[in-house]
């Protein structure tokens, strides 16, 4: 029993003592009707009166009451799972939310969905039965024991001897199974971690062929997933083997005692009897007990995760709030996604509060580590980044969600219909102003064509083009209406007269908005206030478009490339249309 389990969700404590108190009454309403039952047998074998009217009532009470008690241990065990289901599951989502966007850095996220699905059911039944079945295990014993002590008490401690075997066969076992339950959830972890990418990845690995391999793999990796389950399995069997011997054993030898001391005369039939009959009833709770204990140790092992989980440090809380107008500024700003891999180094941005501000450089330069920076996703930099004079890992996450949007070139979308991806942005928005976003999107006579509003999406919006499900995300950000957009690549997936209406949709938004675009496309940043350009992590220039054409050689190189290729490329569709 785990003291750290008990403090985690002390609300279902109650109703694990309330579920051995009713268990406790259903075993007195047995002891009972086994009492009325041995008189009438007496009485039967004397030959005298069987008093059946005494004793009938009496048992058929016994029965309703062990009814009644029956069914409100089962009620209590039940609101004890429940408990357990909705704080636990709510500590590990409420301990994700507070790590932040970036926690899948620190546990993965089939590990997450692990614990809340599988590892909270274990804990389910910890509470729900192992834990009750614990104490009532304790106290069922010590009550017979002192039921019998004034029956036959050589036959009350024979039984009462043999009882604290079984807790001597739990412990043993624990000792071997809490190994091979640690390697079958580190197995268990695994499996479902490399599923989930391989399944995420499939179309890709069907591309490159590499289905295959990853086929095999796979097979291996379940292969060792089997190996350790049938480990446990087997470990289970042979536990509960040993725990059935001791039991039969200790009863069988309870009842020969009584059956030596009756032959003595040392005791009646009806006492002899009433071992008999009872006996049983000493072992059955802890033989219960023990097949819980396979339960409780499975959870017990997905316990030790979620604990590891829920001690992941977390950010420091954050208290300071964002004013309408603040603006944007990185100052020698260095950040590393690991030791050894520098993304940026003394990078210095500012981004007013209104107005068009562009970020370009080659691949790999830094581009979506600054938008990552901005958006206050990540918060281990040095140096500042500040937002109206104050840090951006200060802010309440809450409100910097609301005060700024980003739009990625894989911003995604959830199955259900285009109105149900348009109101994730604002819920109240009417008819109108969704369509307006749409318009906006240059996404609006398309749907119109396909179902309209309720036209349906797919799964991560593959009933979409790619270019289309871009469009989307473009017109649910504007329906946000924040103070700051952020486009990350937002136009890499669209045609040509596509991205000219998207790109004029963002200048007019910077008339009155914070807007910044990182673009690969330099020509969609010619009428920037400012453009920053990043080289290997660090700004090699700033300034308006002709400006830097005269005096950054690596904007005039990007730019001199693209007017090449594109120049070609006019010259392709000539040739073509002709």
């Amino acid at each position: 029993m785990d003291k750290r389990l008990l403090a985690l969700v002390p609300e279902a404590m109650r109703h694990v003592l309330l579920n051995v108190a009713w268990q406790w009454v259903s075993l007195i309403s047995n002891v009972v009707a086994v009492f009325a039952v041995c008189r009438v047998l007496q009485g039967l074998g004397a030959g005298g009166d069987l008093s059946l009217n005494v004793y009938l009532p009496m048992i058929l009470a016994a029965i309703v009451v062990r009814v009644v008690a029956t069914h409100f241990a089962s009620r209590e065990s039940f609101a004890a799972s429940a408990d357990v289901r909705r704080l636990l599951r709510r500590r590990i989502l409420e301990k994700v939310l507070r790590l932040g966007p970036s926690y899948a850095e620190k546990v993965s996220t089939a590990e997450v969905v692990q614990l809340a699905v599988e590892g909270t059911e274990q804990l389910e039944t910890y509470f729900a039965n192992y834990l009750s079945q614990l104490f009532y295990s304790v106290l069922a014993p010590l009550t017979l024991f002192f039921i019998l002590l004034p029956v036959s008490w050589p036959s009350a401690l024979v039984l009462l001897v043999f009882v604290p075997l079984i807790p001597v066969v739990i412990v043993i076992v624990q000792k071997i199974a809490k190994r091979i339950l640690g390697a079958y959830w580190d197995e268990y972890a695994n499996l479902a971690d490399n599923f989930l990418e391989n399944l995420q990845g499939l179309t890709t690995l069907k591309v490159y062929q590499a289905d295959a391999a990853r086929h095999e793999r796979m097979n291996g990796e379940a292969e060792h997933f089997r190996v350790v389950t049938m480990k446990v399995l087997s470990m289970q069997l042979n536990s509960i083997i040993v725990m059935d011997i001791v039991a039969l054993g200790g009863a069988a030898a309870g009842i020969a005692v009584a059956l030596w001391q009756l032959y003595g005369g040392a005791t009646d039939l009806f006492g002899c009897l009433f071992i008999v009959l009872l006996s049983a009833d000493f072992f059955i709770p802890m033989r219960r007990l023990g097949s819980y204990f396979h339960v409780a140790m499975n959870g017990m092992a997905a316990s030790e995760k979620i604990f590891r989980l829920l001690a992941v440090e977390e950010p420091a809380e954050r208290t300071a709030h964002i004013m309408q107008g603040d603006h944007f500024s990185l100052q020698r700003v260095t950040f590393s996604y690991e030791e050894g891999r520098t993304a940026l180094r003394n990078v210095t941005i500012d981004v007013p509060a209104v107005g068009l501000t562009a970020i370009v450089g080659e691949s790999g330069s830094g581009k979506s580590t600054v938008a990552r920076l901005l958006a206050g996703r990540e918060d281990g930099y040095e140096g500042r980044a500040l937002l109206g004079g104050k840090e951006l890992r200060d802010i309440v996450r809450g409100e910097l969600a609301r005060f700024v949007t980003t739009i990625a070139s894989s911003s995604y979308l959830f199955e259900g219909t285009v109105r149900d991806n348009l109101l994730l942005a604002r819920p109240e928005a009417t008819d109108e102003e969704l369509w307006a976003a749409l318009e906006a999107a240059s996404l609006a006579e398309y749907l119109r064509e396909q179902g309209g509003l309720d036209a349906e999406v797919g799964q991560a919006g593959e009933l979409l083009s790619g270019g289309q499900r871009q469009r989307l995300a473009f017109a649910r950000a504007l329906l946000k209406d924040s103070p700051v957009y952020i486009f990350d690549e937002a136009t890499s997936n669209v045609d040509v007269e596509s991205e000219a209406v998207l790109m004029s949709a963002v200048h007019e938004l910077a008339r009155s908005k914070a807007v910044v675009v990182i673009s690969h496309r330099l020509a969609n940043v010619v009428g920037a206030q400012r453009i920053y350009v990043l080289s290997d992590g660090e700004v090699v220039g700033s300034g308006p478009h002709e400006e830097l054409l005269e005096t950054c050689p690596t904007y005039r190189e990007l730019w001199d490339a693209q007017q090449r290729l594109e120049a070609y490329g006019k010259e392709v569709r000539d040739e073509g249309t002709v």
